[in-house]
């Protein structure tokens, strides 16, 4: 079965059990290469028109036929990753028929890792959620809360150990532009001094933002997407982003053709540094 990790601040993993149905989890990729997704599912609803918004929007309270089938798409994407950072996921209420959508993609994908982050909890009407679904044996996974009013949160995911270690950390930013600065200013001190660097997730503003005036504008991160994300059926603007520090080198970037959500997906595929590459003793403890 599949191990979930309990939402604690910080949380090491010492024996993650595996879910037999999937391949076993590795430390680091065989051929050194890591495969990033980051998709906003919308609770697993088809918006396709911006009259949708309205028509469906009984779908975020309530459960629908349809989601079923839109999980089922997203859950046959992922067999291609090794990373995958969700948004605006359910963790198991009404209006996803009690299924915590994490998991249930967790088992979909085959991945042996996966990580419910709660962000807003309405009781039996909804879960707000993050996820995050893994191949690899994280070193550290940490769950913080965002500043700003309740409901935005990021996760911080450790791969490997020592000066060549990654951080990975996934997000859903606030619209408003205030809140954000406050949100990645926290998520610039969260970095500290890691080296090697990969921030992905939905970050609600465009990239140059990011880069250029925000608080992450002295790291020197790379933005190598230039395709628009939202809205799904006719996108305009890039608000879904994996952005990189210099030393991972890109070997691919994409926006995936899938308009399942009122967001599309962003794909990206690196090459790991060839020191992190090598097995290391995870400091983990036992939940």
């Amino acid at each position: 079965m599949l191990r979930r990790w309990p939402a604690k601040r910080a949380v090491d993993l010492c024996h993650p059990q595996v879910n037999p149905r999937c391949a076993p989890a590795a430390d680091w990729p065989e051929d050194g290469c890591l495969r990033l997704l980051s998709f906003n599912i919308q609770v697993g609803i088809s918006t396709q028109r911006y009259h949708h918004y309205l028509t469906r929007s009984w779908q975020h309270l309530l459960p629908h036929a349809g989601r079923s089938g839109n999980l089922q798409r997203i859950g046959d994407m992922l067999g291609d990753f090794d990373l995958v950072a969700l948004q605006e996921v359910d963790g198991g209420s009404l209006r996803s028929g009690y299924i915590n959508q994490v998991e249930h993609l967790a088992h979909l994908g085959g991945f042996p890792f996966w990580y419910q982050q709660l962000n807003r909890n309405l009781g039996r009407l909804a879960q707000h959620s993050n996820g995050v679904l893994s191949r690899l044996r994280p070193n550290l996974l940490e769950d913080h809360p965002l500043p700003g009013p309740p409901g935005r949160g990021a996760i911080l995911l450790r791969l490997g150990a020592g000066p060549e270690a990654i951080a990975v950390v996934m997000m859903h930013l606030s619209l408003g532009a205030r809140t954000r600065t406050r949100q990645l200013a926290y998520i610039r001190e969260l970095l500290g001094g890691y080296r090697h660097m990969v921030l992905m997730g939905d970050m609600n503003t465009h990239a140059n933002d990011l880069l250029l005036h925000s608080p992450l504008r002295d790291l020197g991160l790379l933005a190598p997407q230039i395709e628009a994300t939202f809205p799904s059926w006719r996108p305009q603007r890039c608000l879904d982003h994996i952005l990189l520090s210099p030393g991972l080198q890109l070997q691919r970037c994409e926006v995936l053709a899938q308009p399942i959500s009122d967001h599309l997906p962003v794909a990206v595929q690196i090459r790991l540094p060839t020191s992190l590459c090598v097995p290391a003793t995870p400091m983990l403890i036992e939940p």
